[in-house]
């Protein structure tokens, strides 16, 4: 799921606006061109321009920098770190977002067409882009903002067709999957089975990667909730690039800027060693499916 709340996203707009207006006014009252101050904050002159009109958020380091540059006082640089903090974490209902449209995959979509490398965390439930159409419509139907009869086929419908990108050659998909999320059952036994069996074949792509987390591994991290890491993001030039991580929460999806990815980065390369891939996965998926056969029969 995912997007705007039109209160929640107008605020969310009106912060990076506001900060946006302070630093083009810093900027022109320190007599600084575009050019000067990008050289001095190390940013491109593009990127100046890009956060000057709202466009780009920069990150607390580059604000601190662009403080510096134009010499702002104590008091300005801490009321700018209070506007860039306010603005950064953006948050998005799912309620409102879900009006006048019958499922959110279409968005999903979007960001994940943008990108070539997709990190995807989950610790409750198989990602979407990894369900059959049997588990993503019982995932749907027990959703906290239930689907109409026709919205509900038209929502699994399109979260299949999502899955096309698995199959291009250049892009890469890394999946983390604990073994609670593997175990969890949105519908029968043999649906369960079924999933299984395509986990274990989508993990023989040459671009893909899932890894499993048994209960019984060591943790080297306390995964509090599942999580998403797009990017990086490409505007043009590579100086452009940004990387964002998704949150979804019960009420709204929360997007986390590129200059807090460092905390999720550390996070997904501990729960990397956690995880078994290939061969070992395969096997682990397969005694999971002869359990759960031996509970059938």
């Amino acid at each position: 799921m995912a997007d705007v709340s039109e209160g929640e996203g107008s605020d969310s707009r009106a912060r990076r606006l506001r900060l946006a207006a302070t630093l083009r006014r810093l900027r022109d009252l320190s007599g600084l061109s575009g050019r000067e101050l990008a050289h001095r904050v190390q940013i491109s002159q593009s990127k100046v321009s890009r956060i000057e009109s709202g466009v780009t958020m920069p990150s607390l380091p580059e604000v601190q920098r662009w403080a510096e540059a134009v010499d702002a006082p104590l008091d300005t640089r801490e009321r700018l770190a209070d506007l860039t903090q306010a603005a950064v974490y953006e948050t998005h209902a799912w309620r409102t977002a879900l009006q006048g449209k019958a499922h959110l995959q279409d968005d999903f979509q979007e960001r994940e067409s943008a990108v070539r490398l997709v990190r995807n965390f989950q610790s409750a439930v198989i990602p979407g882009l990894l369900q059959t159409a049997a588990y993503a419509r019982a995932v749907f139907a027990l959703s906290v903002l239930p689907y109409e009869k026709e919205d509900l086929a038209a929502a699994t419908a399109s979260r299949l067709f999502r899955q096309e990108a698995l199959y291009e050659g250049d892009r890469r998909f890394d999946f983390l999957i604990t073994e609670a999320a593997l175990r969890w059952r949105p519908g029968s036994p043999a649906q369960l089975l079924a999933q299984w069996d395509r986990l274990a074949s989508v993990s023989t792509l040459d671009n893909i990667s899932i890894g499993l987390i048994p209960h019984d591994r060591r943790p080297t991290v306390l995964p509090l909730h599942g999580f998403v890491i797009y990017g990086p993001v490409y505007g043009g030039n590579d100086d452009t690039a940004e990387t964002f991580v998704e949150v979804e929460t019960n009420h709204a999806k929360l997007t986390i800027p590129d200059f807090d990815i460092t905390l999720y980065e550390k996070q997904w390369s501990l729960l990397t060693e956690m995880a078994i891939f290939d061969d070992a996965a395969r096997e682990f998926l397969t005694e999971l499916a002869t359990e759960v056969r031996h509970e059938m029969s």
